[in-house]
């Protein structure tokens, strides 16, 4: 039985640690408050004027809602490449498996300023306007080897014998996927689609390089917190945490319906 100085230890340090994390959501939360353009604490006056000039800002919907469409895109095609990738990259044995292991984490390791310059240069010459969309194609070039790699793990644990089970009960190869492998890795699949939601929706050095015309929130937060700073900076902040957390909720009630069709289906 551990003694109560070490749980006393455990404790502070547990809370420690869980303080570091929010204190900085605290901080913005409180920044939204003020009334004045220079961030101080403590402030003399506090007002809610900040989220309604949000709330009442058309500018705030529109990038809301880019990055949103940026972030859901790429959490759907990651999680769709990931599927086949997760299945070469762990599942089955074939020439070249190991070079693909290497090459698919590659971008992983470059600097996002890198990929993201490299690949303004590439438009550039190609003539292609810098938009959303090629945003999303560049989000995925580092997002898709990270959601892979998570599948991967599903199917490190997988049971080889329940596919040779389904091939001895006269399934095909695609119908023992979608009635045996695919069950397997869909906890995989949703926890990858909810990584790549939240890595694009946050992402800014990839974005500042290839979105173009198309601003995201990070985007638009760090111009305005370098140059023009005022309180409604924090309060879309703010707005924008809210619907982060939105979105984990609803990803995380489909994971839960999900798996309670598995266990209604396996009883």
């Amino acid at each position: 039985m551990e003694s109560r100085p070490l749980i006393t230890a455990r404790i502070v340090w547990t809370t420690l640690i869980v303080v570091l994390l929010y204190l900085p959501i605290i901080s913005i939360v409180l920044a939204s408050l003020a009334n004045t353009r220079f961030m101080r604490f403590p402030h003399r006056i506090w007002s809610l004027d900040a989220y309604r000039d949000a709330l009442g800002l058309e500018l705030t919907y529109d990038l809301q809602w880019t990055s949103l469409e940026v972030a859901a895109s790429v959490a759907i095609l990651a999680a769709a490449f990931a599927i086949p990738g997760a299945l070469a990259f762990a599942r089955y044995e074939w020439p070249g498996r190991s070079l693909f292991q290497k090459t698919l984490l590659l971008p992983i390791f470059f600097p996002q300023s890198v990929l993201g310059l490299a690949a303004l240069v590439t438009m550039s010459t190609m003539g292609i306007s810098p938009s959303w969309k090629t945003a999303v194609f560049m989000h995925l070039v580092w997002v898709v080897p990270i959601v892979t790699m998570i599948v991967s793990i599903r199917l490190y644990g997988f049971d080889v014998a329940q596919e040779e089970a389904a091939f001895d009960l006269g399934a095909t190869r695609f119908q023992s996927f979608l009635a045996v492998t695919l069950p397997q890795m869909m906890p995989g699949i949703v926890s990858g689609a909810l990584f790549a939601f939240l890595l694009s929706w946050a992402n800014l050095p990839l974005s500042a390089y290839t979105s173009g015309a198309d601003s995201t929130l990070p985007e638009w937060l760090y111009s305005r917190m370098s140059t023009n700073y005022a309180p409604m900076v924090p309060a879309v902040s703010v707005l924008s945490i809210v619907a982060s957390v939105f979105a984990v909720v609803i990803f995380q009630l489909l994971r839960i319906g999900w798996r309670r069709h598995l266990e209604e289906r396996n009883v």
